[in-house]
């Protein structure tokens, strides 16, 4: 009974070792421990992949956004209004109507005739050419001859400048106010886009800046309104519209104002320009295979690109994009696009 006794508690030892040794290895694989050479710790280091891009140098540019209205150009010291709407001199009875919407048409052609309550269109033409004869025998006094062109003027109503005919408003057998518009003569060669920015952005706008409109047509700002609109606290901005540009009147219009320019200064690609907790800018700036937070203080955007300064920065330089935002202080990186290739090297090498 003893030695059945014994054998048993021998038993329950070595089982108890046994366990004791299997959780010690344990503990050892999964924390990092050395079996057999003292317990030493090996660290492991973390590799983060990311996105790369490159600082460069290109000129960035500050612009004012905004909208605006094609319209005919205003009178200005060297030329007359580019033209608008048309309206009757007198009340009447429109007579006959010269033209048709679209048609070209030239400074002091007729476009409507018209009969009054006292004189038809066609007796007043003929009495001025009786009163030409008249006078020209001597037949006739000066104040006669301007009287009967005077209610000739009265009686047709001309085009003010050389351009196209946009609109037509009346037809023969109508009946008109005076005043009442009755065309449009619009020269579409000489437009102007106008446009109303904040008050606060007009200090920035002066005379002869870039501006565009749409994504193609160039031009420059002409006038700055001195006045600011009280309704809306806006100012007034026009700019001459290039001949041939193919925009219409009454168009409404994307325009940017360039209100400043900054030449071959350096850039990040907007994505690798991040805010941290306390407000400041930084970029992940990489050198091989390790990346370092940089702390830089940012400009102009454009497209794309932010303008940045800091140091150690220079064009050419690696900086994280996408990666960049929680990016520790400093850690070992891989770039995602050569992992990409090392993967697509692997799957594409033939079985042995």
């Amino acid at each position: 009974m003893k030695l059945k006794s014994i054998i048993i508690g021998l038993v329950m030892i070595l089982c108890a070792g046994a366990a004791i040794f299997a959780l010690t290895k344990w503990h050892r694989e999964f924390s990092g421990g050395d079996d057999d050479e003292g317990g030493s710790e090996e660290k492991t280091e973390a590799v983060i992949t990311v996105q790369t891009g490159t600082l460069q140098r290109m000129t960035l540019h500050r612009y004012i956004h905004g909208y605006g209205t094609i319209e005919p150009a205003p009178a200005t010291a060297d030329q007359p209004a580019a033209g608008g709407p048309v309206s009757s001199p007198t009340p009447g009875v429109v007579a006959k109507v010269n033209v048709v919407a679209g048609q070209e048409v030239k400074a002091g052609d007729t476009l409507v005739e018209l009969n009054s309550g006292t004189a038809s269109f066609n007796y007043a033409k003929a009495e001025v050419e009786r009163q030409k004869q008249l006078f020209a025998n001597q037949n006739t006094s000066l104040k006669n001859l301007q009287d009967a062109e005077a209610q000739l003027a009265s009686l047709q109503i001309t085009a003010p400048v050389s351009g196209t005919v946009t609109r037509l408003s009346v037809k023969p057998g109508a009946a008109i106010d005076a005043n009442a518009m009755v065309a449009e003569v619009i020269d579409l060669n000489h437009l102007a886009v106008s446009t109303q920015v904040p008050a606060e952005d007009g200090a920035q706008i002066k005379p002869g800046q870039p501006l565009q409109i749409g994504e193609s047509t160039t031009t420059s700002v002409s006038f700055v309104s001195p006045a600011i609109a009280s309704s809306d606290n806006t100012i007034l901005i026009l700019a001459m519209v290039p001949p041939n540009t193919g925009l219409r009147p009454g168009a409404f219009v994307p325009i940017k104002i360039v209100t400043d320019a900054r030449e071959n200064c350096l850039v990040a690609p907007a994505e690798s320009v991040v805010m941290g907790e306390d407000g400041k800018s930084f970029i992940v700036l990489a050198k091989g295979a390790e990346a370092a937070q940089v702390e830089v203080k940012t400009g102009l955007r454009e497209n794309g690109w932010v303008e940045i300064e800091g140091s150690d920065l220079k064009e050419g330089g690696t900086v994280v994009t996408v990666g960049a935002y929680g990016f520790p202080k400093e850690a070992k990186i891989r770039d995602a696009k050569a992992v990409e290739k090392e993967s697509a090297s692997t799957n594409a090498a033939p079985e042995k």
